[in-house]
């Protein structure tokens, strides 16, 4: 790891995340100052200084639960259903699970998606091959059953997957950092994006994939795109190569995502920042200020593809940034459709956008900003759901409110919508359109006054209860001074877990109450929370990142950081959110040496659990790997796996 430090000019890097990780993922972000420096207030009143430390945790983590309603929660009967025996940390180049289940590789990088694809071969690799391949590091997972999306279909499905991003020192033999070749930044940019692949699952309830089918298809980043919405065609979004403003060449570190109602995955452009070059070199005005503000170079880029397309390069295609950081929307049922970027959803570092009905029929998502002091979002639809007319809702996206979370020291919340002409969203303040609103989404909530928050991440609505869980995942840069109710710990390197009750069980919603569901980290540290289960009795665990949720409700953690945060690896926890086990963590999987877990998600029937191993033997190189996984080799490759119980039954029960 000394190696890559000096490497990577790394010498102090994100809480939670390894100098290689932060590097390829998040473009140095670790290096970079705080990007918010909006004057919104923390919650600091929650902390008078007549208030002890103690008992402010213990308001904010027990009073709150009580007063925000939640408590019913706690009171509930049954709810668990876990039954299996906790694993433990490791530092293990393995893939572990519980007793009583295994897990089969479904597919990994590089693996044949079409009709005539070449045989992976790591050292006879081009762009064409992998194109027609698997791509890279995997991220947010869907299963969309066939035949349609409405059949809850456990046997044969659609497996989606997003490629966050690429490690070329664990894809090329001899990589030069900082020196790529063209064919080399041509693989990047087709492993990057997505997967749709069908699967199967065999007598023996292991998954497959069918490498030859119609619905096989690669997404990359050069895949055209059509930009839909309020800000299509906005001058911001018109380049030399696209002077419309509405078509786009591909998706960039697509991290967490959704699954609407209708059958389409909703994919998420995260730290699509790192891709650019030369933000410095351009006039001081609105445009170099808004890069800033979402985190552009001011000089070389990370990967250096401006070598080799100008529309890296900011001196040439300045726009060009504009035109990434959107929801994509794409359709995995018809394999000829177009993916669309989805201007109504804001303009961020998306990273998911997990969706809801709500009973009025307008679909609700919810999302977050991957950064240190950014927010936490909701869009709700114009429009109503049709259950019956899939087509009536394939545009639904493109009309709705956009809101952001203020959360309230004394429990309460409320979501401010982002709409021009609302308080400060004026053309005296440049937002002359809600197109510049959508653009600049991080610029306006500044002006609304959201509170900033510990780099929130997932966000996903409890299917049986209703609650809302928001996660941060980590934030070392937070200071005393700077905490407040909702983010309650300086220096906050294990992060934490809110949970929210909108008005009424309502999503659409615009007041919730919150509360601290679960305070990660060492149980065996006084700041740690875990719904108030004994902490003696819970797994430990670190950088929650991505969730979801079974048929009884429980929570599914993954995390992405214990490598640096707790020196173990990444891992899966489940943990009930309902009844008398209601904070009661256990540890269900641990991942390989230098891979993160991600996009965890089960069949309709619970009887199969997927995982996106990404990056495992990150922190090492193909000639001097500190991973083997998944195939014993000196190449580890990004993979799907699939748990099941031996026994064939409902997992974690």
């Amino acid at each position: 790891m000394i190696q890559l430090e000096k490497e990577f000019h790394l010498e102090t890097h994100i809480a939670g995340r390894s100098p290689a990780t932060c590097h390829w993922k998040c473009g140095d972000a670790c290096a970079q100052p705080i990007l918010n420096q909006s004057e919104n207030q923390y919650v600091r009143s929650v902390v008078e200084e007549a208030l002890s430390r103690r008992s402010f945790m213990a308001a904010s983590m027990g009073g709150l639960l009580m007063l925000s309603g939640l408590s019913s929660l706690a009171k509930a009967q049954g709810g668990s259903s876990l039954g299996f025996k906790p694993i433990g940390l490791s530092t293990e180049d393995k893939l572990l699970v519980p007793e009583g289940y295994t897990t089969n590789v479904v597919i990994r990088w590089g693996d044949p998606i079409g009709r005539g694809a070449k045989r992976f071969d790591v050292n006879n690799w081009d762009a064409r091959s992998q194109e027609n391949a698997f791509g890279y590091n995997v991220d947010y997972i869907s299963w969309l059953p066939l035949p349609d999306y409405a059949s809850s279909n456990s046997r044969r499905a659609i497996l989606w997957a997003n490629h966050e991003y690429t490690n070329p020192e664990l894809m090329f033999p001899g990589y030069k950092q900082g020196s790529p070749t063209k064919e080399q930044v041509d693989i990047e940019l087709a492993a990057h994006g997505g997967s749709a692949v069908e699967v199967r699952r065999n007598a023996d309830g292991s998954i497959y994939y069918v490498p030859v089918s119609s619905y096989n298809r690669r997404i990359t980043a050069t895949t055209p795109m059509e930009l839909t919405g309020p800000a299509a065609g906005h001058p911001l979004l018109q380049t030399k190569a696209d002077p419309t403003g509405k078509r786009v060449l591909g998706m960039l570190n697509n991290c967490a995502g959704g699954t609407t109602p209708w059958g389409t995955i909703l994919t998420a452009e995260e730290n699509f920042n790192q891709y650019f070059a030369g933000n410095n070199a351009l006039p001081d005005g609105p445009i170099k200020r808004s890069h800033a503000r979402y985190g552009l170079p001011g000089g070389n880029s990370s990967r250096r593809w401006e070598l080799f397309y100008e529309r890296f390069d900011l001196t040439k295609e300045p726009n060009e940034p504009f035109r990434h950081g959107w929801i994509v929307e794409i359709d995995p049922y018809d394999p000829t459709s177009t993916p669309k970027k989805r201007t109504a959803l804001g303009r961020f570092k998306h990273e998911g956008a997990e969706t809801t009905v709500a009973p009025s029929g307008q679909v609700v998502l919810y999302m977050g900003d991957d950064e240190r002091f950014d927010y936490l979002y909701k869009f709700v639809t114009k429009g109503r759901f049709n259950p019956t007319d899939r087509k009536a809702n394939l545009n639904l996206l493109d009309e709705g409110t956009l809101y952001v979370a203020k959360f309230n020291a004394d429990g309460t919340g409320v979501w401010l919508p982002l709409v021009q002409g609302n308080g400060p969203l004026t053309a005296a303040n440049g937002f002359s359109s809600q197109a510049d609103v959508l653009i600049n989404t991080r610029l306006a909530a500044d002006l609304l006054g959201a509170t900033k928050m510990d780099r929130p991440e997932d966000v996903e609505r409890n299917p049986v209860t209703g609650a809302v869980y928001a996660v941060m995942t980590n934030n070392n840069r937070r200071t005393a001074a700077q905490v407040d109710a909702a983010n309650p710990r300086p220096d906050n390197r294990h992060g934490h877990i809110i949970e929210m009750l909108e008005a009424g069980n309502d999503p659409t919603a615009t007041t919730f109450r919150w509360a601290l569901f679960l305070v990660a980290g060492e149980p065996s540290d006084p700041t740690t929370y875990f719904a108030g289960f004994p902490k003696d009795k819970v797994s430990t665990v670190s950088c929650p990142d991505n969730i979801t949720f079974d048929q009884a409700g429980n929570m599914w953690i993954a995390t992405d950081g214990q490598d640096s945060s707790l020196k173990k690896n990444d891992a899966v926890y489940a943990v009930p959110t309902q009844g008398p086990e209601r904070g009661y963590v256990r540890q269900f999987m641990s991942a390989p040496v230098g891979a993160e877990i991600c996009g965890p998600i089960f069949t309709p029937d619970n009887k199969n659990f997927f995982a996106g191993i990404q990056h495992p033997g990150e922190g090492g190189t193909l000639e001097k790997p500190v991973s083997t996984w998944p195939d014993g080799t000196n190449v580890p490759r990004p993979s799907v796996v699939a748990v099941r119980k031996l026994d064939g039954g409902i997992i974690g029960g």
